[in-house]
């Protein structure tokens, strides 16, 4: 069956040559989606394959579900799909992530679904383990065909003759359910973690409700032990110094930075990679940079004002503060808390814009912003349980990175590359 070959990596007690199979031999049938006209979409009904389903997850993400009539599911159900089967896609049904050709498994809270055209249901061999082949297309030899043998500008696509001839190297049944297995476990993982960032990110989004007054009160509706003042009403500009950053012109000159310094430069791409605490900062300002802006040795509160607009952020590192924000400096709040406050009023700050705008936010603006606020205590309090959901999030986010790291080593090592 041509060449045989085997992994860097593999389980104990496997020894014997993986064999070259075309993706012909592996696929017992091929069935391909419906066409779904714009008007044929309805608010309920039969549920679709969505086009941000296939992922290199395993796990098809049905989130983007849309819904057509029973009526068409009945003359199309050729087209119809099932919990638990395999689907996959030969177009690039969503350009900013390229996802074609893998395949992953529909887990639904839906029975049947019905597939647009572009999406494939494939019924494997009884000799093929699903989960390696899953495993598989997420391959970077994998991925590297694909690209290879895709078509079209417009509308990328491979054609389903390309699709199935594709040539793999595999090893027997057995090896490939231990590999297959392996990987599951290890996605299974990694979702396990992404349920756990779901979970804390739904439980901050209604505390914020709860413990900031909303809608013109003056507490809010759950409070800590002890606490039974009113809240007071006061504008940001009362409760710290506002300026806003600088920075040197021109911004492209060399001179401004130097890889050397100990002062890091903030850019909004190190606010949104980050999500506001910025603990890392790769570009550094040099002497004659920081001359020409605002440099921070201490933690302070800041506000984006420029793309990512009304973005809290926490500098934990030597920061040199460009123009598109603002700096809190001499609070008399407590860090924390200002900091989930504006993260809970971020979208409000769109009512100094035009619709369809861009927001555009300056220093008086922010400091004649009325916010309620308690005594310093409850704001420590409030601050503090924050922070926490916060920390635990992001300690799950880092564990995904490096499970998601591992999972590309062993794609690596596990498979013939």
């Amino acid at each position: 069956m041509g060449n045989k070959k085997a992994p860097v990596i593999r389980f104990k007690g496997y020894t014997e040559d993986w064999e070259q199979r075309k993706f012909s031999d592996l696929i017992q049938t091929m069935r391909g989606g419906a066409s779904i006209a714009p008007d044929d979409y309805k608010d309920k009904g039969i549920a679709t394959v969505p086009k941000g389903a296939i992922n290199s997850t395993g796990i098809a993400d049905l989130s983007g579900s849309k819904y057509v009539s029973k009526e068409f599911f009945e003359k199309n159900k050729n087209s119809s799909v099932y919990s638990d089967e395999l689907v996959t896609s030969l177009r690039d049904l969503v350009p900013s992530a390229p996802n074609m050709g893998r395949i992953v498994k529909l887990k639904g809270k839906d029975h049947r679904y019905l597939m647009p055209q572009g999406v494939y249901n494939l019924v494997l061999q009884d000799e093929v383990d699903e989960n390696f082949l899953i495993s598989f297309t997420n391959t970077s030899k994998f991925r590297k065909i694909i690209s290879q043998e895709k078509n079209g500008s417009t509308q990328v696509h491979i054609r389903n003759s390309e699709y199935l001839g594709i040539s793999i190297i595999i090893p027997d049944s057995e090896e490939q359910n231990k590999i297959g297995s392996f990987f599951k476990q290890l996605d299974a993982t990694i979702a396990l973690h992404q349920d756990a960032i779901q979970h804390q990110q739904g439980l901050k989004k209604a505390m914020l409700q709860k413990l900031f007054p909303v809608n013109g009160a003056r507490i809010p509706t759950v409070r800590f032990a002890t606490f039974k003042e009113e809240w007071e009403q006061r504008k940001l500009g009362d409760l710290s110094e506002i300026v806003r950053g600088a920075s040197p012109r021109p911004i492209q000159d060399k001179k401004w930075f130097d890889s050397n310094s100990n002062v890091g430069w903030l850019r909004i791409s190190d606010v949104t990679e980050q999500n506001g605490r910025i603990t890392y900062l790769e570009q550094k300002i040099s002497k004659a940079g920081q001359e020409k802006t605002r440099v921070l040795f201490e933690p302070h509160l800041l506000l984006s004002i420029a793309a990512t607009v009304g973005k809290p952020v926490v500098n934990y590192v030597n920061t040199g503060v460009h123009d598109g924000f603002l700096i809190f400096l001499n609070p008399i709040f407590d860090r924390e808390f200002m900091f989930q406050w504006l993260e809970m009023f971020r979208l409000k700050w769109h009512k100094y814009g035009q619709p369809g705008s861009q927001v555009n936010l300056n220093s008086e603006l922010v400091r004649n912003q009325e916010i309620m606020i308690p005594p310093i205590k409850e704001q420590v309090i409030i601050g503090g349980f924050f922070k926490q959901l916060d920390d635990t999030i992001a300690l799950h986010q880092d564990a995904i990175h490096k499970l998601q790291l591992l999972k590309q080593s062993f794609l690596q090592k596990m498979f013939i590359n």
